[in-house]
């Protein structure tokens, strides 16, 4: 295992397969984001983004109570309009850089996924749950809108539950929001690691280069329109043949084909 980050809160270290982790630390056992604690993990994925090594990130909290249970309120409860507007640019910037880092992201949630918590989630690729894990967006509880990557939940789970969640400030358990469409899988505790892990793996055993553009792909339809989009598309199928990737796992796939009928 090869330490790639380390600073006061973030800890990122990659394998040779190149399954890297960005751990978040000293923020408590709930893993609260302050605005250290916020500085110091977008500034451990933007070095990440330039390490080619990795071929996939898994984001996780300290310890199994919780991925992130929100942003500190002892720090917001004392914010103006000024500094609060700064305090939430460093959020927004931190989910940003998650959103668009340029290999696949997987958030490793246990325990307790609120607010700021579930925004860096929904700014993930894949998010893997434990069993009874609440998620939840409680701002309003607390005098404040939900806000910028708050703007992806409709998206994921439709309009009427979205707005559900932002305007009730109410949680939900993994089962429901498995249901929802909010998280990918919902699995014990005990086989959370192991999860994460294997989906890890798998996108690890994939082309660095193709899965590099499909993530790039994946954030561009979004500003794109369909037709756009699918013209855009035409160009980058192409784009993948310059890889030599095409070539080898195409021809690995009719290798084992044929072996197979012997």
């Amino acid at each position: 295992m090869k330490t790639l980050v380390s600073s006061t809160h973030a800890l990122a270290t990659v394998n040779s397969s190149g399954v890297a982790t960005l751990t978040i630390r000293e923020a408590g056992t709930l893993n609260i984001l302050s605005t250290p604690v916020i500085l110091d993990l977008t500034n451990a994925l933007n070095e990440l983004a330039h390490a080619s090594e990795v071929r996939v990130l898994i984001v996780r909290g300290s310890g199994d109570k919780a991925f992130i249970a929100g942003a500190n309120i002892n720090e917001m409860a004392r914010l103006n309009r000024k500094s609060a507007v700064v305090f939430i640019s460093g959020l927004r910037d931190l989910c940003e850089a998650t959103r668009v880092f340029p290999t696949p992201v997987i958030a490793r949630i246990p325990g307790w996924c609120l607010g700021a918590g579930l925004e860096l989630a929904m700014a993930c690729d894949v998010r893997i749950a434990a069993q009874g894990t609440q998620l939840g967006m409680p701002e309003v509880k607390v005098g404040i809108p939900s806000v910028i990557h708050a703007t992806l939940m409709p998206l994921l789970i439709g309009e009427a539950r979205a707005t559900w969640l932002l305007l009730s400030g109410e949680n939900i358990d993994a089962e429901q929001a498995l249901h929802w469409g909010l998280i990918n899988e919902s699995v014990p505790l005990t086989s959370l690691d192991q999860r994460v892990t294997e989906i890890a793996n798998n996108f690890a055993a994939l082309g660095p280069a193709v899965l590099r553009q499909q993530k790039a792909l994946l954030r561009r339809w979004e500003q794109l329109s369909l037709p756009d989009a699918i013209a855009d598309s035409v160009q980058e199928f192409g784009k993948a043949f310059e890889t030599g990737e095409p070539q080898k796992f195409m021809n690995d796939f009719l290798e084992h084909k044929k072996n197979t009928k012997k």
